[in-house]
C-alpha cells in the first residue's frame, strides 16, 4: 500500500552516452561506489552484473551513526536498457539486520538518438512506514546526492575509463 503525501523523487540528466553503456554501468555493482553521490558506499561485495529481477547484490556501506555495515539490495525492476531498480534490506553489521522498509532506488533510461540518454534517478519511499519517511523528510534528504550521482555517472560514462 502506498502512503499519501510521499511522491517519488526524480532527478533527471541528459548524458552524452548510448543507453547500452549507461545500462551496463548501472548493472555493475562495482561501479556504484564511483557513482555514489551520498558518500555512504564503500565497495561492492557482489561483483557479478545484475541480470534480472530477484537477484540480490550486496554493497558495503558506512554511516556515521551506524559505522560500517552492508545493504542487501533486492532487484525489483529490470528492463534491459530501460529500467533497473532495487529495494535495500539491512545486511550484516546493520543494527536492524533483515529490515526491509519498502523504499526503492531506480534508474529510468530513455535513449535520445544513438549517442545520448536521458537518465532519471528515482527514490520512492511511499511504501515505507511513516516514521521512516519522516526521518528522511520523505526522501528529500537524498536530492543533493541524487544530483551528484547523475553528475558522476555523466563524467564516468563519457570518460575513456567507461569503455
Amino acid at each position: 500500500m502506498k502512503h499519501e503525501g510521499c511522491p517519488p523523487l526524480l532527478v533527471t540528466r541528459r548524458i552524452e552516452a548510448p543507453v547500452s553503456e549507461i545500462f551496463r554501468i548501472l548493472s555493475d555493482p562495482t561501479t556504484h561506489t564511483l557513482l555514489d553521490g551520498s558518500g555512504m558506499l564503500r565497495g561492492a561485495e557482489t561483483e557479478d552484473l545484475i541480470t534480472g529481477v530477484g537477484e540480490v547484490f550486496v554493497m558495503n556501506m558506512h554511516y556515521s551513526a551506524i559505522g560500517a555495515y552492508q545493504m542487501d539490495n533486492h532487484v525489483v525492476e529490470f528492463e534491459l536498457e530501460r529500467r533497473i531498480g532495487w529495494e535495500p534490506v539491512a545486511g550484516r553489521g546493520h543494527p536492524e539486520v533483515g529490515a526491509r522498509v519498502g523504499h526503492r532506488w531506480s534508474f529510468l533510461l530513455t535513449p535520445e538518438g544513438p549517442g545520448a540518454t536521458v537518465v532519471t534517478e528515482l527514490y520512492d519511499c511511499s511504501r515505507a512506514p511513516a516514521d521512516f519517511r519522516r526521518g528522511m523528510d520523505n526522501g528529500k534528504i537524498w536530492l543533493d546526492g541524487m544530483e551528484e550521482t547523475l553528475e558522476r555517472l555523466d563524467a564516468f560514462a563519457v570518460s575513456k575509463d567507461a569503455t
